[in-house]
C-alpha cells in the first residue's frame, strides 16, 4: 500500500460508513469504472495531463482524446486498476500538490450538487477546472 501514500485522497463518511477515495486521471470510459467510482471532471487528456504525478505519453499522440479525473474507492482500487489496464487505458495517480484534499472536497461538492439527467444520474463536469 506504500504506493498510494503519494496519491491524493479524501475520506468520506456517510452515516456510519467511512471510505477513502484516491484521485486518478484515466482515459477509460465510465463503463469500466468500479461501482463506487466518482467522476469529478472530464476534459481532453492534454488538459488533464498536468494533474498527474509523472509525465505521461499522451497515449500515442491521442492528447485530444477524452480523459477524466476520478475518485476510486480504496477497497475497489485493485479491481478498477485491473479493468482499466486490461483494456489498455491510462490510470495515473493525480498530483498531490495540484489535487489537494481541499480541491477534491470542492469538486466533490460540485459533483454531488449537479442536476440529475433523465437516467437519474448526475451529469459529468467538463470545461475548465476552477482552483
Amino acid at each position: 500500500m506504500r504506493e498510494f501514500s503519494r496519491t491524493p485522497s479524501i475520506g468520506i463518511t456517510i452515516g456510519r460508513q467511512s471510505r477513502v477515495y484516491y484521485a486518478f486521471v484515466t482515459t477509460a470510459p465510465s463503463a469500466l469504472d468500479s461501482p463506487s467510482t466518482v467522476t469529478l471532471y472530464t476534459a481532453t487528456l492534454s488538459d488533464l495531463a498536468g494533474f498527474v504525478t509523472a509525465e505521461i505519453d499522451h497515449v500515442n499522440g491521442e492528447g485530444s482524446g477524452q480523459a477524466r479525473l476520478v475518485l476510486v474507492d480504496a477497497a475497489e482500487l485493485a479491481w478498477h486498476r485491473a479493468r482499466c489496464w486490461g483494456q489498455h487505458h491510462l490510470l495515473a495517480p493525480a498530483d498531490p500538490v495540484l489535487v489537494s484534499p481541499t480541491w477534491l472536497q470542492h469538486w466533490l461538492w460540485l459533483r454531488l450538487q449537479a442536476p440529475l439527467d433523465a437516467a437519474g444520474s448526475a451529469g459529468e463536469h467538463g470545461g475548465t477546472a476552477v482552483m
